[in-house]
């Protein structure tokens, strides 16, 4: 019993296109008829300029011109108003004066238009009585369904379908890349280079203020866009976070999104008065956040265009380890420092490979990475090196280098290399020179190895290779399942004790149990009002001890002298005690002395970690992991994280460190348990996402030893007591939704779990699938789809690994999963599709009918519209499912007559 689904799995079916309507973007992309509402024939203006680019450039429709002052402008009919056009239009371009954009924008809701340009500037760059136009256009644009590009954007450019909606100078050339930028300015001068370099777009779109369209709605359409193959963008500002990394995740895993941001800022100092807040600066975060998505981030225009080649032409590296194959020392030398300070590494050569090098080249080769194979190679000594290299299973890219000298034949050996562009691994080339080598490079571009004037520019090139295939890979592992909190109550209790008694502050104390109730291990702590309690203490832990200032109002202990070591005896525990009441009232912060806690000293034997959690202005909560101790500030071996973390992503987090080398054990000290301590990761940023009211947390030191992993000391900041819990700032990436984890009986009386899936249920979903018969199979995917197919790898880990606001899958968990039922937004919508797959021994249980009840309450917690889906009409069990739960059965008229179509009206 399964609804049909006859796309490739786990991507939307846009065949209910008769229901939905066409994509909200459509209008801005792929309009039918285009209105200039202040179309002009003044010479230089941004109004005649707009105008002839849409009527010079064919691209299917009609344009209109709209100018209450003119009978025609430039020799087309102007018409009066968007209400006296003869039909409706779908986009409007708007460039009047800013404050005429309102009412400009009631008219198109007058008439139905879906799609604007707001060309005109003048809003929030101009102050106060901009940010209030702004508001009012997009309530206007709310209420009526359009969607706006700009303001103050140079247009939208659809060079393949001849769509120039820009006030730029020319046409772009058609290609498959689409280009995204927020500056106008930018987009006019990589216009200019793309036309004296041949290079194509599919689409060129300057995103301006994105008042409505952000990052996400523009990538989720070119990510469906078949004209487009990779997405480059140039970035001044996130927008809505979430909505970004929630598109490019999903869009990133079939085609590269590649971005430069520009204004990288300093590290914001007094970000918040802890080490973690002063090490989160939100460049870095935006970085992680980019890693997290599977986009790639790049350091210059230049690398914008080359990676969007490379990776159009060459299949991406599974691994760092290159191989140089050049006919001079020097540049292999250059070619060799920046793959290393890129992160890249050499490939090792096999004794095999070296042994087939020998066999042929002369005996001053350079027997080693980088392969010198002398000044004098020739055409098939060149060859016959790439060839063996090639096939060295150490290596994971091949570089060729050619320096022109006397007995070099750069044409000859280009054209002999050409049968080796498609290795099953990534071959670029750097032919240095001039004139003497264009040809050689035009040869090896057409054959589809990319090539570039300089080695270190191609090592660069390469690095920027294997990390996009380290970020993509992230996002396909399957993690371990890691074990849930034992005391997520007791954690909200002491949260909310500390906020009913006004405090921001927990006390270590506190903090211990906090983390303690996560199953994050801590050094026993025992809190001592008075100088011969804490003797006590001391005695009944056994010396030494460690006697730490507690206090509900100081927050570094040890910059009010507030920490104590090596307590040897009752004496020294009593002169600590003093000691460290003193000098709080020298201080004048006598207030602040609460007692003590008492600890047993732990010898540190092992590593000092820090590990944290701050806020970002842009992306909320974000994790951090690296070195710590005291010097954690100068050092600043760090790495961020965006939470929700699993097992996965908590190991790629640590592996971005220095000091994760040192973890897996170096100069006879044994390694620290990585697997623990990736699962103490996952129940720290688990307490980061559940715990809202934390502000900042820090553990500092963790100590990581191969015994154990204990915190130390830790400290956390909470929200004030004002702060409501609508008002906390949002998660850049929506955790767990464990609100729709519920228990239910079957019709057997069989109890099971219906939960979301996770990305660690990937082995159990392998089960499943050996479970459905060949019937079952053939109703949910309207054809016959084999068992390998349905259980790969990269196809379940797309499936189990959801975005839950964009789609969410529930499974019905009864030792293993018996059933799967799922909710996929349409993009650009507010309608989803769903699919139902049950395993047959579990059919007619009564689980469809609670599936699809809980998908439709899924739905509307998302807010959606309607619910639809495509059913085979021979699945009569799944059409009555949908009947009884209020869905109407239609069947296509003119269309598909192979399915009916279920729509449920939310």
């Amino acid at each position: 019993m399964a609804p049909t689904n006859r796309t490739p799995p786990n991507e939307p079916s846009y065949d209910l296109l008769h229901l939905r309507g066409r994509h909200p973007l459509e209008a801005l992309f792929n309009p039918r008829s285009v209105a200039v509402v202040g179309a002009s024939e003044r010479q230089g203006s941004v109004g005649r300029t707009l105008l002839w680019n849409l009527i010079s450039n064919p691209f299917g429709g009609t344009v209109y011109p709209v100018n209450p002052n003119r009978k025609s402008v430039l020799g087309i009919r102007a018409w009066p108003s968007l209400q006296a056009l003869p039909e409706p239009v779908d986009l409007v371009v708007i460039v009047t004066p800013a404050d005429t954009v309102p009412s400009v924008m009631r008219e198109c809701a007058e008439v139905g238009v879906k799609g604007v340009i707001i060309i005109s500037a003048g809003f929030k760059e101009v102050g106060p009585e901009g940010v209030k136009l702004e508001r009012e256009v997009l309530q206007i644009a709310r209420e009526a369904g359009i969607r706006i590009i700009g303001p103050n954007c140079l247009g939208v450019m659809r060079p393949t379908t001849g769509l120039n909606a820009t006030f730029a100078g020319e046409m772009a050339r058609p290609g498959n890349v689409a280009f995204i930028s927020q500056s106008g300015a930018l987009l006019t001068a990589i216009l200019d280079w793309s036309l004296r370099e041949a290079v194509g777009f599919s689409a060129f779109v300057s995103m301006g203020s994105m008042l409505d369209v952000g990052w996400g709605d523009v990538i989720d359409y070119l990510g469906n866009d078949p004209r487009t193959r990779s997405i480059l963008i140039y970035m001044e500002s996130i927008g809505d976070a979430r909505a970004f990394l929630s598109a490019a995740r999903e869009v990133a895993l079939h085609k590269p999104i590649i971005v430069i941001k520009a204004g990288r800022t300093a590290q914001a100092a007094a970000a918040a008065a802890s080490h973690t807040g002063t090490l989160v600066g939100s460049d870095e975060v935006l970085s992680a956040a980019f890693r997290r998505a599977g986009v790639l981030r790049v350091d210059s225009i230049a690398d914008l265009f080359y990676m969007a080649e490379v990776l159009a032409r060459q299949p991406r590296p599974i691994g760092r380890r290159l191989t140089i194959l050049t006919n001079a020392g020097g540049p292999g030398v250059l070619a060799t420092d920046a793959l290393v300070m890129g992160g890249g590494e050499l490939a090792k050569l096999s004794d095999k490979t070296v042994a087939e090098l020998n066999s042929f080249l002369p005996p001053a080769w350079s027997h080693g990475n980088p392969v010198d194979i002398l000044g004098d190679a020739d055409p098939e000594r060149y060859a016959k090196a790439l060839e063996v290299a090639g096939a060295d299973k150490n290596s994971d890219g091949l570089l060729v280098i050619l320096t022109p000298q006397d007995m070099t034949e750069p044409t000859q050996t280009a054209d002999r290399l050409k049968p080796y562009a498609k290795l099953g691994k990534p071959v670029i080339a750097s032919w240095m020179g001039g004139s003497e080598v264009a040809a050689g490079e035009r040869i090896l571009n057409d054959a589809g190895i990319p090539t570039f004037g300089y080695p270190d520019t191609a090592a660069r090139i390469f690095n920027y290779m294997w990390r996009y295939s380290y970020n993509l890979a992230g996002l396909y592992e399957t993690p371990v399942l890691a074990e849930e909190p034992p005391g997520r109550e007791e954690a909200e209790r002491l949260i909310r004790e500390a906020r009913a008694a006004g405090r921001t502050l927990l006390t270590e104390y506190e903090s211990k149990r906090l983390l303690e109730a996560y199953g994050i291990p801590t050094v026993e702590t025992r809190l001592a009002a008075t100088v011969d309690e804490a003797v006590r203490e001391a005695e009944s832990l056994g010396y030494p001890v460690v006697l730490k200032l507690h206090s509900h109002r100081i927050a570094h202990k040890t910059d009010v002298g507030g920490v104590k070591l090596n307590l040897g005896t009752a004496e020294k525990v009593r002169e600590a005690f003093e000691a460290i009441r003193r000098k709080l009232e020298e201080l004048g912060r006598a207030d602040g002395f609460d007692g003590v806690t008492v600890q047993p000293m732990v010898k540190l034997e092992g590593y000092e970690l820090i590990v944290g959690s701050s806020l970002d202005a842009q992306f909320g909560p974000v994790l951090l992991f690296g070195a710590g101790g005291t010097l954690v500030e100068v050092f600043k071996d760090r790495a961020l994280a965006l939470p929700p973390l699993n097992t996965t992503l908590a190991g790629r987090m640590m592996e971005q460190t220095r000091i994760h080398e040192a973890l897996k054990g170096v100069r006879g000290r044994p390694p620290v348990d990585l697997g623990a301590l990736r699962k103490l990761m996952v129940r720290f940023s688990q307490m980061v996402v559940e715990q809202r009211f934390i502000r900042e947390v820090d553990i500092n030191p963790l100590l990581a030893s191969a015994e154990r992993l204990v915190a130390l000391d830790a400290r956390v900041v909470l929200h004030g007591p004002e702060v409501k819990e609508e008002e906390l700032p949002r998660l850049a990436i929506l955790p767990y939704p464990a609100k729709y984890v519920e228990r239910w009986k079957m019709r057997n009386g069989e109890e099971v779990v219906i939960r979301p899936i996770r990305p660690e249920d990937e082995p159990r979903m392998v089960e499943f699938h050996k479970t459905l018969s060949e019937q079952t199979v053939f109703l949910r995917y309207a054809g016959m789809m084999k068992l390998d197919q349905r259980v790969a790898h990269e196809r379940l880990a797309r499936i189990c690994f959801n975005d839950y606001g964009r789609e969410m899958a529930l499974v019905v968990d009864g030792g293993g999963i018996l059933a799967v039922g799922r909710l996929t937004r349409l993009p650009g919508t507010e309608d989803a599709e769903f699919a139902m797959l049950i395993s047959d021994a579990v059919q007619r249980q009564g689980l469809g009918s609670e599936l699809l009840r809980r998908l439709v309450n899924v739905g509307r917690d998302w807010g959606l519209k309607r619910i639809v889906a495509d059913i085979l009409p021979g699945n009569g069990a799944m059409q009555r499912v949908c009947r009884k739960l209020g869905f109407q059965i239609i069947q296509p008229q003119g269309l598909d007559e192979n399915v009916v179509s279920a729509v449920k009206v939310l």
